[in-house]
């Protein structure tokens, strides 16, 4: 039997929202959630609503696949993510909450010359930045992973991997809970059924958010909206250099015990891990088209089952239980945009793509951070709006292997 803590006390049943706050954050996702807590934590701000136009951590949260690394290869994204891992590593004693946080460790694949020539060179460029990384022979990968087929005459054969071992899994509902209880616990009021339809500016600055409950005024107003902080920064006058897409994952049936850590493969595209109840949590890369649906095109669901058997042959039996899209903004260089924008006391957080569950805790510090002090935390710095003006990109795209 898995570990289920009980169903946390609604400590977020939606107050009668006051007239005015301090800061008003859009979103109340992992990201939302995080950013208001350690905005009362570390900054002692906690006039603080949080607005989510459904329930609470019923969008992306809901939709990840719980994947939790910090190996990229650019020193600013090592930097946010190595951040992240630390603070995962003490999160369950932080909220008092338990996370089902599990550092299993995470293997990325090589299946070709150029994949093991890029895989020894973010070995070392993690080294460089103190994260825990090493490279392992396809034995090795045999070792850490006995259901990988490794044999060489596959059509994908494995020549290698790098191997993170402090990376893991979390449940992502339970991080949403435990972030939820705490900030509300020192006052931050979380609002559901709440949507933004806008945002006030006057004279070049936000001053409130408008919404079927009524106007809220605003000290600050904070966007974290995963898929849709484009839509609302443009009700401000700010667009944002954001595409969204559907991001494709399944879960299978629940099986015994067979998966004991976390695979991920560029060339074949897909990642494969097991959560704790049992189920195979498999993901794939983006859909093609531009779309807000919540579920993908199934030649992608196609592909990514073709690729996972090459992998796993054991699970040719397995039976696909549920397949859902997750909704993802994904910037010019693929990494996020966090920071201030043209409009003053108007921020944003936003164009993850595939690796926003990840960086929660360590991008709603640097969030509040930011919030608070009004300039951008030093580990957020490089992913502000301005890169784009100066080119100083930081382009995880292709860097990292499968970019979840």
């Amino acid at each position: 039997m898995r570990d289920v803590p009980p169903q946390p006390e609604r400590l977020w049943t939606s107050p009668e929202p006051k007239r005015s706050y301090d800061v008003v954050i859009v979103g109340a996702g992992g990201h939302g959630l995080a950013t208001a807590y350690y905005l009362a934590k570390n900054h002692g701000v906690t006039d603080v609503a949080v607005l989510e136009r459904g329930w609470l951590a019923g969008g992306n949260m809901a939709r990840n696949t719980t994947i939790i690394r910090s190996n990229y290869l650019w020193d600013e994204s090592a930097g946010i993510y190595e951040h992240a891992l630390k603070l995962w590593e003490g999160l369950e004693e932080d909220l008092g909450y338990p996370l089902l946080f599990s550092q299993r460790g995470v293997l990325n694949l090589a299946h070709s010359l150029q994949d093991v020539r890029d895989g020894v060179r973010r070995v070392h460029a993690n080294r460089l930045n103190g994260v825990d990384a090493e490279w392992l022979g396809p034995e090795e990968v045999k070792e850490v992973c006995p259901i990988v087929d490794v044999s060489p005459g596959v059509r994908y054969p494995v020549l290698g991997a790098t191997y993170q071992p402090r990376a893991g899994i979390a449940k992502h509902d339970y991080v949403a809970w435990g972030y939820a209880r705490a900030a509300a616990a020192m006052g931050v009021h979380l609002i559901e059924n709440c949507e933004v339809t806008g945002v006030e500016v006057v004279d070049g600055r936000a001053v409130a958010v408008h919404t079927p409950l009524g106007r809220i005024a605003a000290g600050k107003v904070a966007l974290a909206a995963a898929g849709h902080t484009s839509v609302v920064a443009e009700t401000a006058g700010v667009r944002l250099p954001l595409q969204t897409h559907p991001l494709q994952a399944l879960v299978s049936e629940l099986l015994e015990p067979v998966h004991p850590t976390v695979v991920m493969s560029n060339a074949v595209h897909v990642y494969v891990s097991q959560a704790h109840k049992g189920e195979l949590v498999m993901g794939a890369g983006i859909d093609a088209y531009n779309s807000y649906r919540q579920r993908g095109a199934f030649h992608v669901i196609e592909r990514q089952m073709s690729a996972a058997l090459e992998l796993f042959p054991v699970f040719a039996r397995a039976h696909v239980l549920r397949t859902w899209a997750g909704i993802v903004d994904v910037s010019p260089d693929a990494s996020p945009i966090v920071g201030l924008t043209p409009v003053e006391d108007l921020y944003v957080n936003c164009g993850w793509g595939t690796g926003g569950f990840k960086a929660t805790p360590g991008v709603g510090w640097c969030y509040a951070h930011t919030i608070a002090h009004g300039e951008p935390h030093p580990l957020a710095a490089p992913f502000s709006l301005e890169r784009f003006t100066t080119g100083a990109l930081v382009d995880e795209h292709g860097a990292a292997a499968v970019a979840h």
